[in-house]
């Protein structure tokens, strides 16, 4: 860990397994690079959308009590989107199937109270596909299962995920922004300058109508407290175990493209061989923490550090365990055999549209195909006969896996594409 750490410059990190009944925890470094306070088994790191593994819970503990239903129109328990709200059920929103847009930038939403993000984002008119077609991470969807839990419970999201679920766990409650009162301090985020060389602290920003998509800060050993309860293996009566099953079992039709193999409610399901985990990634600003379970042998891997940078220790931290444990953790989705790039298409190009972010393909006169968002210098894009894409790096020629473009199934025709795990629908040709 700690030479792992001073390779990828990640100030601080802490590392959960557990296999065979017991559990082993390893932290090296500092939560703060400026106070060089060091990390301790109890730190709390900000993990950003595993939080969402969190509020997808508790939905589910709302279905155990026979408050919601699954099948449920969202707008049933949201008054916010009961008369103009997207067409989608509860089920779809936590598999991020609803077709909802992935949401707005932290800092455009700061002022806003959850009712009026609703009403403002979350809108049937702002529908990326038709609800339960296919996969769109959304933060936005998040944020409507945090309404539904305060609209239910008749507490703020904060406080019933503390008395309903943290608690039980024996997770210590710690929020990160305005959300909720911190009973322990967290690990401050850190990014990189490149022009100086130095690791800095970093705030996070994230907007109080967002916490329910990632407002929680934890440790590595909280994380492990998460995933045994839904393998049968926490707190007696917290978690049915039928609606634990459920909440792992891939969705029909949610492709989630790079981000995974398949999607739950709630959780990425990632293939190694014959197995199938569950978990999830979540980056703040400044962190980068992961989250695998097997539930056939009960082994549990979580991971937490305070460095955009930690997603590159992850997964060399990942491989090195199979060395150590004999466990082989998936740290990213199974990648099938390259596909054959083709000759670029017109049809891949135009304005595809997530709520407010703008993607815009385009094709030079040589037949090379660029991707620009937001208006960005574009990127090259490489286009597969299956319509995966790649991203190429201009500076080192490297081939990222970037998504999907997809097809209309009535016309054939190009008309949405994916990019990391975000549907993008297209409004127009370039």
């Amino acid at each position: 860990m700690t030479a792992l750490a001073r390779a990828h410059r990640v100030p601080g990190a802490q590392l959960a397994v557990h296999t065979g009944g017991s559990t082993l925890t390893v932290e090296t470094g500092v939560l703060d690079a400026d106070t060089a306070e060091p990390f301790t088994t109890e730190t709390a790191v900000p993990i950003g959308s595993i939080t969402k593994c969190y509020t997808a819970t508790l939905v589910l503990l709302l279905v155990a009590d026979g408050d919601v239903a699954l099948d449920d129109q969202l707008g049933d328990h949201v008054p916010e989107l009961r008369r103009s709200g997207p067409p989608c059920t509860v089920r779809q929103v936590l598999s991020h199937t609803a077709g909802l847009p992935s949401g707005p930038d932290s800092d455009q939403v700061a002022a806003l109270t959850t009712a009026r993000y609703l009403l403002d984002h979350c809108t049937d008119r702002s529908l990326v596909m038709a609800p339960g077609t296919d996969f769109s991470y959304s933060n936005a969807g998040y944020v409507a299962a945090g309404r539904l839990i305060e609209t239910v419970t008749g507490m703020s999201w904060a406080e019933a995920v503390r008395s309903v679920l943290l608690e039980p766990l024996g997770t210590v409650p710690c929020f990160v922004g305005a959300t909720g009162t911190a009973r322990r301090p967290p690990a401050h985020g850190h990014a990189g300058n490149m022009a100086t060389g130095r690791i800095r602290p970093v705030h996070q920003n994230l907007a109080p109508a967002e916490a329910a998509a990632g407002a929680l800060a934890a440790s590595a050993l909280d994380l492990v407290a998460l995933a045994r309860a839904h393998i049968g293996d926490g707190p007696p009566g917290l978690l049915p175990p039928e609606l634990a099953a459920r909440a792992r079992r891939p969705v029909p039709g949610a492709d989630p493209g790079v981000l995974a193999d398949g999607w739950g409610l709630g959780f990425a399901l990632f293939r190694r061989d014959a197995t199938l985990w569950f978990g999830h990634d979540g980056n703040a600003q400044g962190t980068s923490c992961h989250l695998r379970a097997d539930p056939v042998s009960g082994a549990v891997v979580a991971f937490t550090s305070n460095a955009s940078v930690g997603t590159e220790m992850w997964h060399e931290l990942a491989d090195g365990l199979e060395d150590i444990t004999g466990l082989r953790v998936p740290a990213t989705p199974a990648r099938p055999a390259p596909a054959t790039p083709m000759a670029a298409t017109a049809q891949c190009t135009g304005i595809y549209l997530n709520g407010d972010i703008e993607y815009q393909v385009t094709m030079s006169d040589s037949g090379n195909l660029a991707l620009s968002v937001d208006g960005d210098l574009p990127a090259p894009l490489v286009c597969h006969e299956d319509l995966t894409c790649d991203l190429v790096d201009p500076s080192s020629g490297r081939r990222i896996p970037g998504g999907r473009f997809v097809r209309d199934p009535r016309t054939g025709a190009v008309d949405r594409i994916q990019l990391s795990g975000r549907m993008a629908r297209k409004s127009a040709l370039v």
